[in-house]
C-alpha cells in the first residue's frame, strides 16, 4: 500500500482551495453566492501588456525551454524597478532573481536557509504557506503574535533572546495579509539592528506595495545594511494585476540569491520566454494605471468598512493591500460566524483563525468585488447587527 511521507502531518491544506470547491458546488445548486474570501481581484493587466503578452506567444521562436534565453532583460528591469520605486539599488546579475510567482520563492526560501531541525520565525495570524514551507523543509516554527495594540507588528522585544539566538530566518510581511497594517523604515531599520544582533536572515515578502492608499509602502531594503542580512520577495500579480501570470522576484543578499538559483536549476527550467518579455515590458513601462486601481479599491474599502462598522464590529480603515480585517460579533468562535453567514446570507468570508492561533476572534474580507457588490454583501449581514 503506497503511503505518503509522514511530514505531510505537519500542516494542513490550504482551506481557500477547498472553500472554492464548496462555492462552486453552491452556485451550481443556484445559490447566488458572493464570494469575500479569495484573493484574486476582478482587474486585469493594461492594454499594453496584454498586447505585448499576444505578440510574443505569437512568435514561432519563442516557445523552447525558457532556459535557451537570456533572462538579463528581465533582471535588468527588475533591478530597474527597485531603483526607481524604492532607491534600492541592485546589481541584476547577482542581487536579483526572476520567480514563478512569489508563492515559488516563499516555499523554496526555506530549503535554502533551513537545515532540519533549524528555528523559523513566523508571524500570527499569517499566510499559512510561511508555516507550511517551515515545516516541509524539516524546520521547526516559533510564532510571533501580531496584535492590535502593536498595529500588528511583530514585538521583536519581546521575543525571547534565547529563541532569537537558534532562529535562522524570520518572516515579516508588509503590506500585512491578512490584517492590512503598514510598517515604516523606523520598524525596517529596529529590524535590520535586531537581526545583525542575533545573525538571522530577514525575508521581506512585499507584493502589496503598489496597492495603496493613505501610504506609500517602503521596502525593508530602503534601510542601509538590509541588503547584508536578507531578502526580499515581490511580484507583477497584484502590482499589475497578473495574478494569473506567475511572475515574481526576489531580491537582495547574494549568497542566498545564488542559493535560491541553485534549488531552481533543479526544480524548473525558468519563467516561459513570452511571459519574461510581457513581464520586462511591464517593469520598464507606464504605471499610472494603478492610480485608478488604487482608487477602484479605496472605494470599495470605504464601502465594506461602513458596512462592518454599521453592524458593529471593530475594523480599522487599511491603508493598503485589498483585505479588511474585522473582528467578530460576541459569542461566536470566527470559524462558527463565518459559516454560519456562509450557510444563511450566502456571503463567504475567511475567518481569521485559518491564519494562526493570534487570529481567532477575526475575519478577512477580500475587496475583489465592485463596490455595488461589496454593498450587497454588507446588506446581507445587517441582520447580524450587534
Amino acid at each position: 500500500m503506497a503511503q505518503v511521507a509522514k511530514r505531510l502531518d505537519l500542516f494542513k491544506g490550504y482551506l481557500g482551495t477547498e472553500m472554492n470547491m464548496k462555492l462552486t458546488k453552491m452556485r451550481e445548486e443556484g445559490r447566488d453566492v458572493i464570494n469575500l474570501g479569495l484573493g484574486d481581484p476582478d482587474v486585469t493587466p493594461p492594454q499594453h501588456l496584454l498586447d505585448a503578452l499576444r505578440d510574443a506567444v505569437g512568435h514561432p521562436d519563442n516557445h523552447h525551454y525558457p532556459s535557451f534565453y537570456s533572462n538579463r532583460p528581465l533582471k535588468e528591469a527588475i533591478a530597474g524597478w527597485y531603483g526607481r520605486r524604492f532607491g534600492v539599488p541592485l546589481d541584476p546579475n547577482t542581487e536579483v532573481l526572476p520567480l514563478l510567482g512569489s508563492s515559488e520563492g516563499l516555499f523554496l526560501i526555506h530549503l535554502c536557509l533551513l537545515d532540519c531541525g533549524d528555528t523559523a520565525l513566523v508571524p500570527d495570524p499569517a499566510y499559512p504557506s510561511y508555516e507550511a514551507g517551515v515545516k516541509l523543509a524539516g524546520g521547526e516554527v516559533e510564532f510571533m503574535p501580531l496584535l492590535k495594540k502593536n498595529g500588528f507588528l511583530p514585538d521583536l522585544d519581546a521575543i525571547p533572546s534565547a529563541v532569537a539566538k537558534k532562529a535562522r530566518m524570520i518572516w515579516v510581511n508588509y503590506p500585512n495579509n491578512p490584517t492590512g497594517a503598514s510598517a515604516d523604515l523606523d520598524f525596517y531599520r529596529k529590524l535590520v539592528e535586531w537581526a545583525k544582533t542575533y545573525n538571522m536572515v530577514v525575508v521581506s515578502d512585499n507584493p502589496y506595495s503598489e496597492v495603496c492608499f493613505e501610504c506609500r509602502p517602503p521596502s525593508f531594503l530602503e534601510v542601509p545594511g538590509a541588503k547584508e542580512v536578507g531578502v526580499e520577495l515581490h511580484s507583477l500579480s497584484k502590482s499589475y494585476n497578473a495574478c494569473g501570470w506567475r511572475t515574481g522576484m526576489l531580491v537582495g543578499h547574494k549568497d542566498i540569491i545564488a542559493g535560491m538559483a541553485k534549488i531552481k536549476s533543479h526544480s524548473d527550467r525558468g519563467m516561459y520566454y513570452p511571459m519574461q518579455v510581457a513581464a520586462t515590458k511591464a517593469l520598464n513601462g507606464p504605471i499610472d494605471f494603478m492610480e485608478k486601481r488604487n482608487k477602484t479599491f479605496q472605494e470599495r474599502r470605504d464601502v465594506v468598512v461602513k458596512g462592518l462598522r454599521d453592524i458593529g464590529l471593530e475594523v480599522e480603515s487599511p491603508k493598503a493591500t485589498f483585505y479588511v480585517w474585522s473582528t467578530i460579533p460576541k459569542g461566536y468562535s470566527s470559524q462558527e460566524f463565518c459559516f454560519k453567514i456562509l450557510e444563511e446570507a450566502n456571503v463567504w468570508m475567511i475567518p481569521g483563525s485559518m491564519y494562526g492561533k493570534y487570529g481567532e476572534g477575526y475575519l478577512r474580507i477580500a475587496l475583489t468585488h465592485p463596490k455595488e457588490r461589496l454593498a450587497e454583501a454588507m446588506k446581507r449581514l445587517q441582520k447580524y447587527k450587534q
